[in-house]
């Protein structure tokens, strides 16, 4: 089995695992293949799990060791750049099948994410005392997104601001009326963890985005949007992130009727712009 096909057995295995064993796939993913390269304690330590756990999905993946599956990664890891390096200098990146790839992956996304639960999250985000949104490197972007938009369809959409002091003052008027918006991909965001955790021990509830492989939040999530395979890679999350986020916003207008209020927003931005030059 090479590195690749590793990684994907993996993602194909995940949803069926045992939870400690699923801790270990999530740390192997989230790093592959580097947290596969130290010892198996350090693995274990790394996903807060026994060794044995980590000796039994090892197993669960065909070697009889862990010493073999190390040996598999490094030796599929070597043979994977080598024909990497050799694809690139021989063929230059084809653009044309990287879009196509983008739009495929954005229609697998966009058909994963369906009525029902786009109807769930509206529910939410329509009724909710006050809405919080954050996430972690790149996923900030859509959590910007989402709060930016949804200011203008209801009061109380505010974006989670950086700092752990300003964090605290949010957590401690946080309730069960209100709800947080979390968008959380490989690799997990412990800062994210920590708000949610304590917002979640004050009563609010979960609205959770996130990838095939699941954040550890997702057993606390009221309402969770896990977005396909699709979804993963260098640079196509933040457009399928955005996109759903879009989905989410018009799901949530059709229940907020905002009519007046964006109304008001416009003269008032009108107001409050300099006369042109």
């Amino acid at each position: 089995m090479d590195a690749d096909a590793i990684e994907i057995r993996l993602g194909e295995m995940y949803p069926e695992l045992p939870p400690g064993e699923r801790a270990i796939a999530r740390v192997l993913l989230d790093d592959y293949p580097f947290a596969a390269l130290g010892s198996l304690r350090a693995l274990a330590e790394r996903a807060g799990v026994s060794p044995p756990t980590a000796s039994r999905l090892v197993g669960r993946l065909g070697f009889a060791g862990f010493a073999d599956f190390q040996a598999a990664v490094r030796a599929g890891a070597r043979e994977h750049d080598r024909s990497r390096l050799s694809e690139f200098v021989t063929r230059p990146p084809d653009l044309h099948d990287a879009a196509e790839d983008l739009r495929s992956g954005l229609a697998g996304t966009l058909a994963a994410v369906t009525g029902p639960l786009l109807d769930a999250v509206a529910v939410r985000l329509a009724e909710a005392g006050a809405v919080w949104a954050l996430g972690g490197p790149l996923s900030e972007l859509a959590a910007d997104y989402l709060v930016r938009q949804l200011a203008g369809l209801r009061p109380g959409a505010h974006r989670v601001p950086d700092q752990p002091a300003a964090r605290a003052r949010v957590v401690l008027d946080l309730g069960p009326p209100d709800v947080v918006v979390a968008y959380d991909f490989r690799r997990y965001s412990a800062a994210t963890a920590r708000f949610v955790h304590a917002a979640r021990a004050r009563g609010a509830r979960l609205v959770l985005v996130t990838d095939a492989w699941e954040s550890p939040l997702a057993e606390q999530a009221e309402v969770l949007v896990r977005l396909p395979r699709e979804a993963a890679g260098p640079i196509a999350p933040l457009t399928h992130e955005i996109a759903v986020t879009e989905l989410i916003l018009v799901a949530a207008a059709a229940r907020l009727t905002p009519a007046a209020r964006l109304a008001a927003l416009d003269a008032l931005t009108r107001d409050l712009s300099p006369p042109d030059a």
